[in-house]
């Protein structure tokens, strides 16, 4: 059997199934064929669970005007998704749809969120880091449908599975006899019998995702690459991916694009959890972006490659960038949390079926709240809102200001100080803990002063504002480390080093716990002056450091915490957090005076 008949058959199939979207033939047949047809893509990334419009700085985005906007919020999505969208449209996402996810959608796994996404009428998305807080056996749940193993089904009954495809060609499974259906959409028994494809497939390893899908608009096939980073292993608990690997990223999506290829499918597009940072403040429309790991992948992926969608790092650019052939091709990002929805147009050349690069114009459309919110997507919310909120209404506790997850020029931040000084608390008399570490990743919100819609007064935090700071439900943990392994700890939050540090993560300490580092120094001799309760720490002492089981297992790079022993597992954070501040009500925002930073 030929690569065409494996076409013809593929193509076949997937009209069968239902998945194609041709355009009706024009009244007057007699008229000459266009040469081109218009298709728009629409895309989402991080949209993190924020069905419900996200406060503070989380909830704010500056427009195309340099104003900043109040902005999110999924009625809201739902009302700009349906101003935009046009029968020539495709809805896509590049990944972090779900995870560390406020407590309406994080209560039920998800799954609020998923639905939500098929709602919006969402076709493909890439999977992203936090797509497998909960393990790859949930994601095939979320993908698949049935009720969670644990806590059973949800108010809204069984699940029936995402109404879109995940795709994640750099997913591959470590055992290369490992059974998958990750093929299964694009005839997977067809695909088997051609040997072109036979052998790049046996090259490239067993797929733990689809690495692909096709979309049909206006009569022209799509193909949508879906990549998530590389790091994925380093930022997500080991145990639930232990059986995956997650490849280079540029390697992957050039075998995705040559089996692409290989099924006549030209116009291809990639949707990647990855991206760079962007100076803040800029217009949504700007590029600015510092190349990095996005940028990386943006000129390196195949030529065939037209247009390049990322995430992962929360902002928002529109760029242009060359191709290994010297062409120009679409690079750009839409921040995070529901706050802009990328606009993509484009042409495709039916003779050729390739994106025409020169029609291609993105616009980075911010989410604002002046409009009208979708009252179906508003009546969906609020169900679910009504479904969590004896549990998410709970007053927990007060503060006398906001207490935000912003950076000091040392890195440590008032609420990353309160996390910490909670855990160590939490971890005292159970564990024998010294000191608490936290990871500045692990926080995902601030605390505002100011009060909710729901009505609880200022100054009070409810349960369900402090799940939003700490969503992953992580286990916190000790573990005895010497003086030396915990400098270097502290020295393995700095780029530069055997951890292979991505960017600089500093950890935010416990109030009994101060430091100094030399940002001019070199790796390895970064930290100096560590002192507990005022007395220096010597390299042979043992510590008992209180931490969440991520970062005890090694997340976020922080290998060196792998080296602790004498293990001892205590309450989940957000437990240890909510009594913390119960206990200490009310509670004023911690000066950040516990890291010096010097050069």
């Amino acid at each position: 059997m030929t690569s065409r008949s494996i076409v013809r058959l593929t193509l076949a199939g997937a009209v069968a199934a239902g998945a194609v979207m041709l355009a009706t033939l024009p009244a007057d047949a007699s008229k000459a064929a266009p040469k081109t047809v218009p298709v728009r893509l629409l895309a989402l990334n991080d949209f993190h669970g924020n069905l419900e419009p996200p406060t503070g700085s989380s909830g704010r985005m500056v427009d195309e005007h340099g104003n900043t906007v109040d902005a999110g919020g999924a009625a809201y999505v739902a009302a700009h998704m349906k101003a935009l969208t046009d029968r020539n449209t495709i809805a896509v996402a590049q990944g972090d749809l779900i995870g560390a996810t406020p407590l309406i959608s994080a209560a039920y796994h998800d799954e609020p969120s998923v639905e939500f996404m098929g709602k919006l009428g969402l076709k493909v998305a890439a999977v992203g880091n936090h797509e497998f807080d909960e393990g790859y056996s949930e994601l095939r749940r979320i993908m698949k449908g049935g009720c969670h193993p644990v806590d059973g089904c949800s108010p809204a009954g069984p699940w029936k599975g995402a109404k879109f495809d995940y795709v994640g060609a750099n997913v591959l499974f470590k055992n290369p006899d490992e059974r998958t259906d990750a093929l299964a959409a694009l005839g997977q028994d067809k695909l088997g019998q051609d040997k072109k494809v036979k052998k790049l497939l046996s090259d490239w390893g067993v797929p733990a995702l689809p690495p692909v899908s096709i979309k049909w608009m206006n009569g022209m096939p799509i193909g949508f690459i879906g990549l998530v980073t590389q790091t994925t292993p380093s930022i997500v608990t080991g145990e639930g991916i232990k059986d995956l690997k997650f490849v280079d990223e540029v390697k992957a999506a050039n075998v995705a694009s040559k089996l692409l290829k290989l099924l006549g499918v030209r116009a291809q597009v990639v949707l990647v959890h990855e991206g760079d940072q962007a100076p803040a403040n800029q217009s949504p429309d700007a590029c600015g972006a510092t190349p990095g790991a996005g940028n990386r992948i943006a000129t390196q992926v195949d030529p065939e490659v037209d247009i390049v969608l990322s995430g992962h790092s929360h902002q928002a650019y529109v760029c242009t960038v060359k191709d290994p052939a010297g062409h120009d091709r679409l690079f750009s990002q839409g921040g995070s949390f529901g706050r802009v929805i990328t606009q993509v147009d484009m042409k495709v050349n039916v003779k050729s079926r390739d994106i025409d690069r020169a029609s291609v114009v993105a616009d980075n459309q911010v989410v604002t709240r002046t409009v009208t919110p979708d009252p179906e997507i508003s009546a969906f919310v609020q169900t679910w809102k009504d479904r969590v909120a004896s549990v998410a209404n709970k007053q927990v506790g007060t503060i006398s200001a906001d207490i935000t997850n912003a950076a000091a020029p040392s890195g440590e931040s008032p609420l990353g100080d309160l996390i910490a000084d909670a855990q160590l608390a939490a971890t005292k008399a159970g564990g024998n803990a010294q000191i608490a570490l936290m990871n500045p990743g692990g926080i995902r919100a601030t605390l505002t002063y100011a009060g909710s819609p729901a009505g609880e007064g200022d100054g009070v935090v409810t349960y369900g504002e402090a799940f939003t700071v700490q969503p992953f439900n992580n286990l916190m943990q000790v573990v005895t480390l010497t003086g030396a392994q915990l400098k270097t700890v502290l020295e393995q939050q700095f780029t530069g080093g055997p951890n292979n540090q991505t960017f600089t993560k500093i950890l935010q300490p416990s109030a009994n716990f101060t430091y100094t580092y030399n940002r001019g120094a070199a790796w390895g001799s970064k930290v100096s002056d560590m002192k507990i309760d005022g007395a220096p720490v010597t390299d042979t002492q043992s510590i008992r450091v209180a931490a969440n089981n991520f970062l005890v297992g090694g997340g976020d790079a922080f290998l060196a915490f792998q080296d602790g022993t004498e293990l001892w597992s205590g309450p989940l954070d957000i437990d240890a957090f909510v009594d913390h501040l119960g206990k200490n009500t009310p509670i004023a925002p911690p000066a950040t005076n516990r890291i010096t930073a010097v050069g």
